[in-house]
């Protein structure tokens, strides 16, 4: 093996160790119903390109991305990856009812903007989803939760489901998404991280 392959090999294996400091989603029953509806919720089709009626939702969709990229600019510092980024996190937001601001704090909280982040309880990805979702809802291969698409939209999803289960309540629907339900410390970093976010986001 050359130097060069085994400096590539260490720093993918390096990327797979980093360690997320999030809690973790607790596997709980789930009547059929909802496994089927949310089975259907991350069928994987691919984000279109945003489309718009109006110039000016068009412009104000171009300003956010521009802005948002540059806030991102010292997590993640490639141009093409970050744009790739922040179009999913907004497409995979919108499709499912969601706040983009909120579940970009939510990242940063759960993640830290690392793709590859594993929590200590296994939860992988930018939105830290445990793999015991493959199982439940998707194809059973919890290696494609470190893909960007795959894991936003299992992310958002899942977020979807937990406020819907708590009626619309967002400090409880963080909890359960982060393990620590009817706790106060994860909502308010994820608000607090969210607040930036609010500046910049599209109507």
């Amino acid at each position: 093996m050359t130097i060069a392959r085994r400096a590539l090999l260490a720093g993918s294996m390096a990327l797979l160790s980093v360690r997320a400091h999030a809690g973790t989603q607790f596997e709980e029953p789930l009547a059929d119903a909802v496994r089927t509806a949310l089975a259907a919720a991350v069928a994987d089709d691919a984000p279109p390109r945003p489309r718009f009626d109006k110039v000016d939702d068009r412009l104000a969709y171009l300003r956010w991305l521009g802005a948002s990229s540059e806030r991102l600019k010292r997590r993640l510092a490639e141009h093409h990856t970050r744009v790739e980024f922040l179009e999913t996190v907004w497409y995979e937001s919108r499709r499912a009812g969601l706040e983009t601001a909120l579940v970009l704090g939510l990242i940063q909280v759960e993640s830290g903007f690392r793709r590859y982040a594993i929590s200590s309880a296994g939860a992988r990805g930018y939105m830290q989803v445990m793999p015991f979702w493959a199982r439940l809802i998707g194809d059973g291969n919890d290696r494609r939760l470190f893909h960007l698409q795959t894991n936003l939209r299992f992310g958002c999803v899942i977020l979807r489901h937990y406020l819907d289960a708590e009626r619309g309540e967002v400090s409880m629907a963080l909890g359960r998404y982060n393990g620590s339900r009817g706790r106060s410390e994860y909502p308010s970093a994820v608000f607090a991280a969210r607040r930036p976010w609010l500046e910049t986001q599209v109507a």
